[in-house]
C-alpha cells in the first residue's frame, strides 16, 4: 500500500501521544514517522516538561516541526522542574491520568478548528495516557492504543487479577523478598512459557501493600485497552508467539491486534531516506557522538556496551561494583552513565578503576544507542532490559547480559534467557567477579556463541517481518486501512 493521495483538506491527521519517558516517546515517534510517510498529517503531543528537554537536548529548532508534522505539548500536572531527569514514574503514571484529559480536549478542539491542520481523524495514544481513548470518543474518531513494551510484559500485568485472587499480593511480609517464596512456579498463567516464576512478573507486585497504587495501575491500564479500535505492538509474532496467543484469547476482536515490529527496521524500510522528519530526534539527553571515533578503533565484537537506559538508578556501591567488573574482564568497554543515574548523587569512580581501565573504556553520558548497537566493534549490550533496548539489541543481532531494575524489565530478562536464548542475567546483587565472568563467557565461551547465533537469527526474522510480503508489514497495511483511516470522511466535529 503506498501514501495516501489527497489534498491538504482531505488528508488523514492522527495526532500521536506517548507516555512522558524515554522509552514510550521513542518508539511513538517512529511509529508517527511511518504514519507520516503513508500520506498522514501528524500532530506530536509532548508534555510541556518533555517538550522543554527536547529543546535543550537538540537545539532550538528541534520542535519546530514541517507544515505537515507539527509539534505540540500539553502539562502533564506535576509541579514546574528543569531537572535533566525522567520525572518519579508513579507519580507520572497519577498525574497524567489525573491531569492530562481537559488539557488534552482543549487541543484537539484547537486542531479542529484551525484553518492550517486538516481535521483529526484518528488519535494513537499510549496504553498508558489512557485518556487518549476518552477523548477519541468524545469527538468521534477511532483510537488506537499502542503498547509500547513486550507482549511477555503486558500479560504479566494482567496476571496481577490473578495474583490478587490466589492470595499472592499483597505479600505476607517482606521476609518473602528473600526467603526463596518468589521462586516458586507460576505455571498456572497461560502464555509465560513454562520456566515462569513469581520473581519474573513485572515487579511492583513485590509489595504487602494492598493499595501499592503501582500495582493497580498498570493493572487498570492493561485492561482498558480492550475499548481501544486497535492495539499496536512493537513485537513480532514469532518472537512472542505463545505470549501473543494468550493476549489475543484475552481481548475482544473489537479492538484488532497488530504486531508491527520491530518498529526499528519498518521505519528504514518505508521512511524514505532523506525524508524531512527522518531528522527528528526522540533523545532526552544531549547524546555524546564522540563514542563513535572511539568505536571505530575497536576490532569486530570486541566492546562491550553498557547503558542501563532512561530510568534504572544504583547506589555508587552498586556502580563501582560494575566499574571493577568490567575494568577485570580484561575487555573494552563503552559506558554510557546518565548524569542521574546514581540514586541522589554523582557518579564517583575510584581513580584506580580509572587508572586500571586506561586505554580499553570510554565513558560517555548518552549516546545514539540504535546506531552503537549496530556498529561492528559491539560485542554484548549490558542493559536493564527496556523492551526497546531488547528490540534494539536483537536487531543488531548482539547477545545480552541483564541487570533488569522495574516493571517489566524482569519479565523480559527472563525470556531473553531462558526462551529466546541471547542472554544471561547478572543477578540482582552485583559483584564484581560475577560480572567479569559474565563478560568473559559471553565474549568467548561456548555459550557466549550460541547466544550470538541466537541473536543473529532473531535479527534476520525481524528483518522479514518488516519487509513487504512479511507479517509486520501486512499488518501495519491492516491498521491503515481498518482502523486509522476509518475515521476520514464520517467523522464528527
Amino acid at each position: 500500500m503506498g501514501s495516501i493521495a489527497a489534498d491538504a483538506d482531505r488528508r488523514p491527521h492522527a495526532v500521536c501521544v506517548p507516555f512522558p519517558a524515554q522509552g514510550h516517546v521513542t518508539p511513538m515517534l517512529k511509529l508517527a514517522k511511518i504514519l507520516h510517510s503513508r500520506g498522514f498529517h501528524i500532530t506530536f503531543v509532548n508534555t510541556e516538561f518533555n517538550h522543554r528537554r527536547l529543546l535543550r537536548s537538540r537545539g532550538a529548532g528541534a520542535l519546530d516541526g514541517l507544515p505537515d508534522f507539527r509539534f505540540a505539548a500539553i502539562p502533564e500536572g506535576l509541579p514546574p522542574s528543569d531537572a535533566d531527569a525522567t520525572q518519579d514514574v508513579p507519580s507520572l503514571c497519577r498525574a497524567t491520568m489525573e491531569n492530562c484529559l481537559p488539557h488534552f480536549r482543549s487541543l484537539l478542539a484547537e486542531l479542529n478548528s484551525s484553518p492550517d491542520v486538516p481535521p483529526v481523524t484518528c488519535v494513537v495514544g499510549d496504553d498508558v495516557m489512557s485518556f487518549t481513548l476518552e477523548a477519541a470518543r468524545e469527538i468521534g474518531v477511532p483510537c488506537a492504543l499502542f503498547w509500547t513494551a513486550s507482549v511477555c510484559g503486558y500479560m504479566g500485568y494482567r496476571y496481577y487479577r490473578d495474583l490478587m485472587e490466589k492470595g499472592i499480593f499483597p505479600l505476607k511480609d517482606a521476609e518473602q523478598l528473600t526467603n526463596g517464596f518468589l521462586d516458586t512456579p507460576a505455571d498456572w498463567a497461560p502464555g509465560m512459557g513454562k520456566h515462569f516464576r513469581l520473581k519474573d512478573f513485572p515487579s511492583f507486585m513485590r509489595s504487602t501493600d494492598p493499595d501499592e497504587f503501582m500495582f493497580h495501575f498498570p493493572l487498570k491500564v492493561t485492561e482498558q485497552i480492550a475499548g481501544a479500535d486497535a492495539v499496536i505492538l512493537n513485537t513480532f509474532d514469532k518472537l512472542e508467539q505463545e505470549a501473543l496467543d494468550a493476549m489475543r484469547a484475552m481481548i475482544p476482536s473489537s479492538a484488532s491486534i497488530h504486531t508491527i515490529g520491530p518498529l526499528a527496521f519498518l521505519a528504514e524500510e518505508i521512511v524514505p531516506q532523506g525524508d524531512p522528519a527522518d531528522a527528528f530526534g526522540s533523545n532526552l539527553w544531549k547524546e555524546d557522538v564522540s563514542c563513535f571515533d572511539w568505536l571505530h578503533g575497536r576490532a569486530p565484537r570486541s566492546v562491550v556496551y553498557v547503558n542501563y537506559g532512561s530510568i534504572t538508578v544504583m547506589t555508587n556501591e552498586e556502580l563501582v561494583e560494575f566499574a571493577w567488573g568490567l575494568a577485570n574482564s580484561g575487555h573494552d568497554f563503552l559506558w554510557i552513565i546518565r548524569p542521574d543515574l546514581v540514586n541522589g548523587d554523582a557518579a564517583v569512580l575510584p581513580p584506580e578503576f580509572l587508572e586500571a581501565s586506561k586505554g580499553r573504556g570510554h565513558l560517555a553520558s548518552w549516546c545514539p544507542q540504535e546506531v552503537v548497537l549496530r556498529h561492528e566493534a559491539v560485542g554484548v549490550f549490558l542493559t536493564h532490559s527496556g523492551w526497546n533496548s531488547t528490540m534494539e539489541s536483537l536487531c543488531a543481532g548482539v547477545p545480552m547480559l541483564c541487570w533488569p531494575f522495574f516493571a517489566e524489565q524482569q519479565t523480559n530478562c527472563r525470556y531473553k534467557c531462558v526462551e529466546w536464548g541471547v542472554a544471561m542475567e547478572i543477578g540482582h546483587d552485583v559483584r564484581r567477579e560475577v560480572v567479569e565472568e559474565k563478560i568473559r563467557e559471553v565474549m568467548g565461551g561456548e555459550k557466549g556463541k550460541e547466544m550470538h547465533r541466537r541473536a543473529v537469527e532473531w535479527q534476520e526474522t525481524g528483518l522479514r517481518a518488516t519487509r513487504p510480503g512479511g507479517r509486520s508489514y501486512a499488518n501495519l497495511d491492516k491498521l491503515v486501512a481498518d482502523v486509522l483511516l476509518s475515521g476520514v470522511g464520517n467523522k464528527s466535529s
